[in-house]
């Protein structure tokens, strides 16, 4: 089958990776987003899946968007009988959509409808869910919109975060997709539509969604944290001399502690070997790794032989 793989981030490589491997397929053509600058130095950066696409010698098409004519003709002329979209980055135009035989495939990281949108893997531990999973869908003009083909189900540990179920999911997603194109190929998958009830939306996460804020309980930080690692990252400012200083926390523990009943959100109620423990709108946050602006990531034992933090110092935040 001739399949055009559109896709920029790392989370579709394994998909890219399932259908280059794979003797059924042949992938004509890969478009993905043009590169970008990026890093300290802002220097123009390839996507991931273009580096991919380049080590196995497929085309590669860069469009800036996918409306424009252009970049329309040029899907044409690869005579595609599949499309396959795994983390683009745009939603098609419909002159797109209708192109294939068999439509366009879409790989995404929620069980749909839960958590349609830019951010599903954040979504669903900032929401403190406890499954989460990758469903194959036939795309339309919506967002994540389109009737279902395949799902699977993935739970979600404990100390899961952003990254290690980006991971989870990727590789589910290249599993996940040879059984849709197979299914699909020999018309044995009948699309389903998405019901109405229990949508939901993950918006794109922002640098400043990182911020801590310090009125919420304990848990609901920590889900924070899980989410938003390794980006944004969870952050605080510690009050200096010289002025507030960024504070990262990489590790914490949600925990019940009489003894900070009544204190302000933010503030350190101790502080020891053990953990920094910060007093949160319910319960305490027990702070175990951290990282101040300019230094480098340490445990909090490490952090206090240089740092003085004494209990009463408060940490500020957002909303």
């Amino acid at each position: 089958m001739r399949i055009v793989f559109m896709g920029t981030a790392d989370f579709g490589a394994p998909c890219l990776e399932a259908l280059v491997v794979s003797r059924e397929h042949q992938v004509v053509g890969v478009v993905t987003q043009p590169d970008r600058p990026a890093g300290r130095r802002q220097e123009l950066t390839p996507p991931p899946i273009k580096t991919l696409a380049l080590k196995h010698g497929l085309p590669v098409f860069q469009p800036e968007k996918m409306r424009r004519p252009e970049a329309v003709t040029q899907l044409r002329e690869l005579a595609p009988e599949l499309i396959v979209v795994v983390a683009y980055g745009q939603i098609l135009p419909k002159d797109v959509l209708g192109l294939p035989r068999l439509g366009c495939v879409n790989v995404h990281g929620s069980l749909l409808p839960r958590w349609r949108g830019a951010s599903p893997i954040q979504a669903a531990l900032l929401a403190g869910d406890e499954v989460t999973g990758v469903t194959t869908m036939l795309l339309d003009e919506g967002m994540d919109t389109g009737p279902m083909l395949l799902r699977e189900r993935v739970q979600i540990g404990p100390d899961d975060n952003a990254a290690t179920l980006h991971d989870k999911l990727s590789a589910l997603g290249g599993e996940l997709l040879l059984k849709t194109v197979a299914a699909l190929a020999a018309g044995a998958l009948q699309p389903t539509p998405q019901p109405g009830e229990g949508a939901t939306y993950a918006p794109k996460i922002k640098k400043e969604d990182g911020l801590v804020n310090w009125a919420q309980p304990a848990r609901q930080i920590r889900n924070r944290l899980r989410a938003f690692t390794p980006w944004p990252g969870l952050f605080t400012f510690l009050p200096t001399e010289a002025g507030p200083r960024t504070l990262k926390i990489w590790s914490a523990e949600a925990a019940a502690d009489p003894t900070a009943s009544g204190a302000a959100g933010g503030t350190v109620t101790a502080a020891d070997k053990h953990g920094i423990v910060v007093a949160t709108g319910e319960g305490t946050l027990v702070v175990r790794e951290l990282q101040i602006e300019g230094g480098r990531r340490m445990s909090a034992d490490e952090f206090l032989r240089g740092h003085r933090l004494a209990a009463g110092v408060r940490l500020s935040g957002g909303l």
